[in-house]
């Protein structure tokens, strides 16, 4: 008779982890990192990162720049303004924070 194909769920996915928690380990999905500049250090435990983008216009061929600041959340207070560092994103932890600083990248002269 005909049997119903047995499915292994470890064939399915490769990295051998469950559907809803990514290979980094992180429940949910991949996180969004992205380098930016500190701008400011004024306050305890969060920095406000800004980070640029450049995109071509689909139409006109004109490059446009775009900048975003994000409230990140540094919690050895380790970056300084000017410096250039890597975020990335996580769960709310405040109202303005959902960027957390993975590392410095290059230190302000």
């Amino acid at each position: 008779m005909n049997q119903p194909a047995q499915v292994d769920p470890a064939a399915s996915n490769p990295a051998g982890a469950s559907s809803s928690v990514a290979s980094d380990g992180v429940r949910g999905g991949i996180r969004k990192r992205v380098v930016g500049i500190v701008e400011s250090d004024k306050m305890q435990k969060t920095r406000v990162v800004s980070v640029t983008e450049q995109r071509r216009h689909p139409k006109y061929g004109k490059y446009l720049k775009r900048t975003q600041t994000f409230h990140v959340h540094d919690e050895k207070n380790e970056s300084k303004a000017g410096d250039r560092v890597l975020i990335i994103e996580t769960r709310p932890l405040s109202r303005t924070k959902r960027w957390r600083l993975m590392q410095v990248l290059e230190r302000a002269l």
